[in-house]
């Protein structure tokens, strides 16, 4: 199956909230801990967090590393309505500085300590552009941990998927889900793009039959 790109940036302010009110709690504390687990060497510092959604990544991640800070970026404003209304709740304003663009254009004023990102990729027209970007963000050898939606082989199985892990989700997110697994980049593709970018360093993972990770050294 081909892919078929969906929107860049989730601009809409319905489907904001939708998506911010929704309970990833399980999948988003999976990958936090994964970050954990794979990089406990990283306990302070900065961690550049692209597409950071309504920032319930960062918050879980300060929770666990409190000597952390996190610079989220998202291109979606009405996201980042309710990414500061999270951090200000959680009262991390002072540890997680968030930023409104799209990351093509983001600039930081030093080198980020790690990278994290879930669920931008597959947003992403030119992925080679994310991949530049992790690599010239970060900090010579920074950690990153990477992880996004696997492409079906057909769309039969993409709606398989939606049906078995969100029956019981809005419409607004199950729509959303599929187009995304339709958007969404396979196993080979994403090692190729790492190798056209000459990522020798970070290494690719299917921990399951709908994502896929990539983690290691830039």
């Amino acid at each position: 199956m081909e892919r078929i790109c969906e929107p860049e940036v989730m601009d809409g302010e319905e489907q904001a909230k939708v998506y911010a009110h929704a309970d990833f709690a399980e999948e988003n504390q999976g990958f936090v801990n994964q970050f954990l687990a794979y990089y406990p060497e990283v306990e302070e510092g900065t961690v550049l967090d692209l597409g950071c959604g309504p920032a319930d990544i960062p918050i879980r991640l300060l929770r666990s590393r409190p000597a952390l800070h996190v610079v989220g970026v998202d291109a979606s404003g009405p996201m980042l309505h309710w990414a500061h209304e999270a951090v200000r709740q959680a009262g991390m304003h002072d540890r997680i500085r968030l930023l409104c663009g799209r990351f093509q254009d983001c600039r930081l004023e030093q080198p980020a300590d790690a990278v994290i990102s879930n669920s931008l990729v597959h947003h992403v027209p030119n992925p080679l552009q994310f991949w530049y970007a992790v690599k010239t963000l970060a900090r010579p050898g920074a950690p990153v941990l990477i992880m996004d939606l696997l492409r079906p082989d057909i769309p039969e199985e993409a709606r398989e998927l939606v049906e078995r892990y969100a029956a019981n989700e809005p419409e607004q997110l199950q729509h959303d889900f599929y187009h995304s697994l339709l958007s969404a980049f396979t196993e080979d593709e994403v090692a190729a793009h790492l190798a056209e970018m000459n990522a020798s360093r970070l290494l690719i993972d299917v921990p399951d039959d709908r994502h896929w990770i990539v983690s290691g050294h830039v």
